[in-house]
Order: structure tokens, then C-alpha cells, then sequence
């Protein structure tokens, strides 16, 4: 394999691992990315980038950065943007500038500079709340009130305050975007489907739920809730937890989104569609806090649960994998066990900065939280 695949954000968490999969099966990989010290903490080049990732400093809204990220590039990983649901409630401007104002940068110079195929990378934050069933009916169109939330009511209810059973969520979900960041994110998907469409560019839009693995920014605090958590105990101090902890996720490994990742570069079964990427599997907040404390050693360290809610959040969401398993041969292989055991060696001998206290006095400040 000779094609040489370009990879914005490609220092990043996912990036990195991305493009140690690519050279393993014969691809040149490149990487643009800007360091951002959010994320980086300053390193010039961070020491888990193989050495064989051909690195361009540059932000993905310069266009003479992004031209020059682009020669000789065969395929397109779009994975460069700002991430995080809070900060980007008060952060609005940095955040669309990043990731729609960016990929329409990218996007143009890539009408000079065409490529093979495209990839993007969306989330699963673009659906709001997941789907939901009452007795066997679906219910898609969900929404919690400030004024439930004020009185601390969960979960969210029918059209008619019917209890509601969280289920899997499919891409046929209609968007319910409940935040910045995902207003964000889904512009970054439509935007790159739609040039797809128009200039005959096959391209895939890959909604990632919640990825953790190794290499994570521990000393970010608006990143994945496992590396957030994990910081927490590495600094000996109880993760915090919004609500009461029994929200349900879908946690991924990093290696099956990356496995992900180039089954659909390969194939073209999923061209010019939205396709989750997920463990299929779901697990409370609260449960996923109280393992990592346990492979961590320090199961004396309960959760802290705030009972609070912060805007923009939802309740519960996780995948329907079936569309990448049909179409692209996805099958998730990192069970939460092994993939947690993994993080745990990795974070020995870590250091990790914990921002968690003053992130959310930032919200609290904004009146975010409630």
C-alpha cells in the first residue's frame, strides 16, 4: 500500500492511533495539527507519534498550512477540532471558528487539491438525547426541561410523562443537537458529505461515541470522561460526576476506532453516509467511575456525585453498531475489561494535572450547572 493519507488532528488522542495502524498496513501517514497546549501541554511533538508520521505544524484555518498538508495526499482523516460539550457553551466563537470555519478551509483547498476519498470524523453528541421506547414504541423527539432538571428528575419522560426505556441509537435517529459542540460537529458532517456529493469525492462521516485508550490528555479537562476521570485518581481525589451517575454511555476503544476508521477508507459500502462507531454496549457513569477506581487500586476512592446538572448534557446514549457491522465488517474486539486493564498500564508512572475544579467553576460562573 503506497497511498500516502493525510490526518488533520493527526497528533491528537485518536489521530496518533490512527496513523500507527495506517503504517502497519503499508500506508504513509502525515499528520497536521497545531499543538494545541489544551491538549499537549506544550510538547513540540508528542513522544507517542511514531516516528514515522510525518508531522506538519499548522492550524486547520490557515490555508497555506492546509495546501501544504495536502501534496501528494491520497485520502483524507478529518479529525481536527475543538472537543468538549462544556467549555464549548462559552468558548461559541473559538469553537465554530475550529471546527466549521476549519473544515471549510480544509474543504476549498481540497477542490485544488483533490483526493481519493474522505473521512470525517463526527460524534455522537449530533443526536441529543439517544432513542428512547415506551412499551415497544419508539420515541425519538426527547428533551428534559430546566424546570425538571431543577428539580432533579432525570430522566426523561413521554408526551404524556410516560416512563421511558433507553435504548440503542441508530443513525435513522434524528439530530437533537444540545450543545455547541455538537451544533458544531454535525456542520462538520453535513458540510463534508454535502462537498462529497457535489465534487464526486466518496466520503464517510463516522459518528464516534466515547472513545478512551492510551495517550488521552489526562491534565484536559474537557476530554473524555474516562481520562477525566483517571486524573481525578491519579491525583488521589474522587471522580466527579454531574446528576446521580446512572446516565448511560458507550464506551470505545481507540484501537477499534481506528480499525474502524480504515475498513471504511477501504471499502465504499458506507460512502456518502453517517455510520456509528461504538462498542455497541452500554454502562452507567457512576459504574464506569467505580471500575477504573478498582483497576487502579484505589477502590477506597468512591465517586462524588453532585446532583447537579450541566447544560448541554444528555441522559442516555449509546450505539446501535449494526449499519458498520452490515456494510463495513465492523466488529468491536476490545471488551471494556481488557480495554480498561490497558488504560491502567498505561497510566502508571503518568503525571496528570487536575483542571477539573476550576472547569467547573468556569460553567457555574457562566450558570451552566444547576
Amino acid at each position: 500500500m503506497d497511498d500516502r493519507v493525510l490526518i488533520t488532528g493527526g497528533a491528537g488522542f485518536i489521530g496518533s492511533h490512527l496513523g500507527r495502524h495506517l503504517l502497519e498496513r503499508g500506508y504513509r501517514v502525515r499528520a497536521l495539527d497545531n499543538l494545541l497546549p489544551q491538549v499537549h501541554d506544550g510538547s513540540p511533538r508528542p513522544a507517542y507519534l511514531d516516528d514515522d508520521v510525518e508531522l506538519v505544524e499548522g492550524d486547520i484555518r490557515d490555508r497555506d498550512s492546509v495546501e501544504r498538508a495536502l501534496d501528494d495526499v491520497d485520502t483524507v482523516v478529518h479529525l481536527a477540532a475543538r472537543v468538549g460539550v462544556g467549555q464549548s457553551m462559552y468558548e461559541i466563537a473559538e469553537y465554530t471558528s475550529v471546527n466549521a470555519c476549519g473544515t471549510g478551509v480544509l474543504l476549498e483547498a481540497m477542490m485544488d487539491k483533490p483526493v481519493r476519498k474522505l473521512l470525517v470524523a463526527s460524534s455522537m453528541s449530533v443526536y441529543g438525547e439517544g432513542r428512547y421506547v415506551c412499551d415497544s414504541t419508539p420515541i425519538e423527539a426527547v428533551e428534559r426541561k430546566r424546570s425538571q432538571l431543577e428539580r432533579g428528575e432525570w430522566e426523561p419522560r413521554g408526551p404524556n410523562a410516560e416512563r421511558l426505556r433507553p435504548a440503542a441509537t441508530p443513525e435513522s435517529k434524528p439530530p437533537s443537537l444540545s450543545s455547541i459542540y455538537a451544533l458544531s460537529k454535525y456542520d462538520q458532517e453535513r458540510m463534508c458529505l454535502m462537498f462529497g456529493s457535489s465534487y464526486g469525492v466518496p466520503t464517510v462521516a463516522l459518528r464516534f461515541f466515547n472513545v478512551y485508550g492510551p495517550h488521552q490528555a489526562l491534565s484536559n479537562p474537557y476530554t473524555g470522561v474516562l481520562a477525566i476521570f483517571a486524573g481525578r485518581l491519579l491525583n488521589g481525589r474522587a471522580p466527579a460526576i454531574f446528576e446521580d451517575g446512572e446516565q448511560r454511555r458507550d464506551f470505545v476503544n481507540v484501537n477499534d476506532v481506528a480499525r474502524a476508521c480504515i475498513l471504511a477508507l477501504e471499502r465504499d459500502d458506507c460512502d456518502g453516509e453517517a455510520v456509528n462507531v461504538g462498542s455497541g454496549e452500554s454502562v452507567t457513569v457512576r459504574e464506569i467511575a467505580t471500575r477504573l477506581a478498582r483497576v487502579l487500586g484505589r477502590e477506597e476512592i468512591q465517586p462524588e456525585i453532585s446532583c447537579k446538572y450541566r447544560v448541554g448534557d444528555v441522559r442516555h446514549c449509546f450505539a446501535d453498531v449494526s449499519l458498520a457491522r452490515r456494510r463495513l465488517g465492523y466488529q468491536p474486539s476490545v471488551t471494556l475489561e481488557r480495554g480498561m486493564a490497558e488504560l491502567a498500564g498505561w497510566l502508571e508512572g503518568q503525571v496528570a494535572h487536575d483542571r477539573v475544579d476550576h472547569a467547573n467553576a468556569e460553567l457555574a460562573a457562566r450558570g451552566l450547572t444547576l
